[in-house]
């Protein structure tokens, strides 16, 4: 889950401060100067678009790390810690990428995700929580799950996703406050000049839009758990990663789901669209029923 959230989260502010110094350096009033020039913006869209995703992409383990107060281990303080490094150092040869940066964040409840910008300059963290609930098996199978991430490239899928995503989210809300714009000047002969509403409008819009490209950006990341579960079978055994899906399962049923842990898909209603994660019961079918 941390995954994808701090991806979003950091992509949306990213966008949207790009979007207010835009408004600031007048870009909007030349994109309105004889009416609304749209080659232009959907050219403007597209580099704003696209570029927002990749900063948020360069930035994702720095924030990952800042945000969760994740670790990373440089000199192993004990045998746990050095298993770990020779754990993901074996399985990402294995799967035919650079070691990843190893790190430990303090939460208590079991999680895990890797990040970074590419195959090769990547960072795995996994939680104090799921060290102690998980035995080595498990914890194999959910690093290997993790690294199979990394490897399958999802972070820069993803990110080239969201990219035109936000393309089309820059061009929509300043189309909408566009049209609100004109409306609210109701002929008012100002050429070349947008009011007030334009602003307010296309920021409303582009928050709302926002919104709904983060629940297909979730769906994208639901159907790549199966890819990585099945990394993880690879790396580490199919027994070992049914087991992790498992222990998992055991620990969050029938128990009320905490907020942190949403992404793993036991919450239903509404929050199963924005959820990063299949259900449990799923991805536990999905990879036994698998060759």
């Amino acid at each position: 889950m941390k995954r994808i959230f701090l991806f979003l989260l950091t992509n949306l502010a990213v966008v949207l401060v790009l979007g207010v110094v835009c408004s600031v350096l007048g870009v909007d009033r030349f994109l309105t100067q004889k009416g609304l020039n749209l080659p232009m913006l959907l050219a403007f869209s597209a580099v704003f678009g696209m570029g927002g995703a990749f900063i948020s992409l360069a930035m994702s383990k720095w924030i990952a790390k800042r945000s969760t107060g994740a670790v990373v281990i440089t000199q192993p303080s004990s045998a746990a810690e050095s298993w770990l490094l020779a754990t993901v150092e074996r399985e990402a040869r294995a799967a035919g990428i650079g070691v990843p940066e190893v790190a430990i964040y303090q939460a208590p409840e079991p999680n895990a995700f890797a990040t970074g910008m590419s195959r090769n300059n990547a960072l795995v963290a996994i939680s104090s929580g799921l060290l102690q609930s998980m035995n080595q098996d498990e914890i194999e199978a959910v690093l290997g799950h993790e690294i199979s991430h990394v490897a399958n490239g999802d972070m820069v899928t993803l990110t080239l996703l969201q990219g035109v995503l936000n393309t089309f989210v820059i061009f929509l809300s300043r189309v909408v406050g566009y049209v609100v714009d004109s409306a609210l000047q109701r002929g008012d002969n100002r050429e070349g000049s947008v009011g007030i509403g334009y602003y307010i409008t296309s920021i409303v819009t582009q928050i709302l839009l926002g919104v709904l490209a983060s629940m297909i950006v979730a769906w994208f990341s639901r159907q790549r758990e199966f890819r990585a579960d099945a990394g993880g079978a690879h790396l580490a055994g199919k027994r070992k990663m049914v087991a992790a899906l498992e222990r998992l399962k055991s620990i969050h049923e029938p128990s009320t789901l905490p907020q942190g842990m949403q992404a793993f898909g036991i919450a239903g209603g509404i929050k199963d669209w924005f959820a990063s994660h299949p259900p449990l019961d799923v991805r536990i079918a999905a990879l036994q029923n698998s060759a």
